[in-house]
């Protein structure tokens, strides 16, 4: 397992676009306690604003194995490998058009294709109907040609849990596997008892626990354990499991997610990178194009791809 901690001058300041973004929204949320989900939705769509638009990039929507998606298609990609993207919100909002920018970049800088998902979102569809999704495009795409090992399952926050969910549902299947998982700042314990939530919940500007409780509410909706590994890969058995880079920022409540994740499967025999980057916020690369941490992340993950 490589485990690296970066240092960054950017924390809790204007300087940081995402950080802004996030005080921004916690601000709205705990001033609108009526906040309708449509509403939350709508907030969370502007999850791509800190995200620079990637230049020589363009995109096309498709349905893929009954899931609409968006493709980020950059000029002179290897089509022939694909980023299956989970985006994050909690698998309740957040959407394939509030992380094309990002998927953007790193399909750009590794120099192939991804495809974002619009995978059912929570509470009107529960888990696993997002797993159910995530699979019927890994499928789709391998039906198509594209061949398991050039598939890479990543998301961030929620869709973090779901690009490692995938891969374990597609095992417990006996479907071949993605040749890469990549997880930014996964969210993936559905009890709350990551130590985080306590020592960084001041410094994180927008996770809160009260948040969490109601987004596992949602995509649990009383009938999955928080313990089931497909919901919560924590309790997981990752033997065999694909190769792993996690990343997260060290200002985030979620940051032993991502830590306590790399270390069960570095215990399983998993070949895990594991990048912690001080003094930044929740899936820090939202920012990329626009800080020096951001661009400096999704650089070493195309590293850490051809490696």
């Amino acid at each position: 397992m490589t485990t690296t901690q970066s240092t960054s001058p950017v924390s809790k300041t204007s300087a940081d676009p995402l950080y802004a973004l996030y005080a921004d929204w916690a601000q709205i949320i705990a001033n609108t306690p009526d906040l309708t989900m449509r509403l939350f939705r709508a907030i969370f769509d502007e999850w791509h604003q800190p995200t620079k638009e990637p230049e020589d990039v363009t995109y096309r929507e498709e349905v893929v194995g009954g899931v609409p998606g968006i493709w980020t298609l950059p000029v002179g990609a290897d089509t022939s490998q694909v980023l299956l993207y989970t985006h994050g919100g909690g698998f309740a909002v957040g959407s394939a058009a509030s992380h094309r920018k990002l998927a953007g970049h790193l399909a750009k800088a590794i120099g192939i294709t991804a495809f974002v998902l619009d995978y059912r979102r929570a509470p009107e569809h529960p888990h696993p109907a997002q797993i159910e999704d995530g699979v019927a495009v890994f499928k789709a795409l391998v039906e198509r040609g594209i061949k398991p090992a050039d598939i890479t399952t990543i998301g961030d926050s929620a869709g973090g849990n779901l690009a490692i969910a995938i891969p374990l549902a597609l095992r417990e299947a006996g479907e071949p596997l993605p040749g890469r998982v990549i997880a930014f700042s996964p969210w993936l314990d559905m009890e709350n008892k990551g130590e985080t939530l306590v020592t960084n919940i001041e410094s994180d500007a927008l996770i809160t626990v009260p948040l969490l409780e109601g987004m596992i509410a949602g995509v649990l909706g009383g009938k999955t354990a928080p313990n089931n590994p497909l919901a919560n890969p924590l309790y997981a058995d990752f033997t065999g499991f694909p190769r792993l880079y996690v990343n997260a920022g060290g200002d985030e409540a979620l940051l032993s997610d991502a830590t306590r994740v790399a270390d069960k499967a570095r215990a399983a025999g998993v070949d895990v990178t594991l990048n912690v980057v001080e003094g930044q916020q929740h899936v820090f690369p939202f920012s990329a194009g626009r800080t020096a941490e951001a661009d400096a992340e999704i650089a070493a993950i195309a590293a850490w791809y051809r490696g």
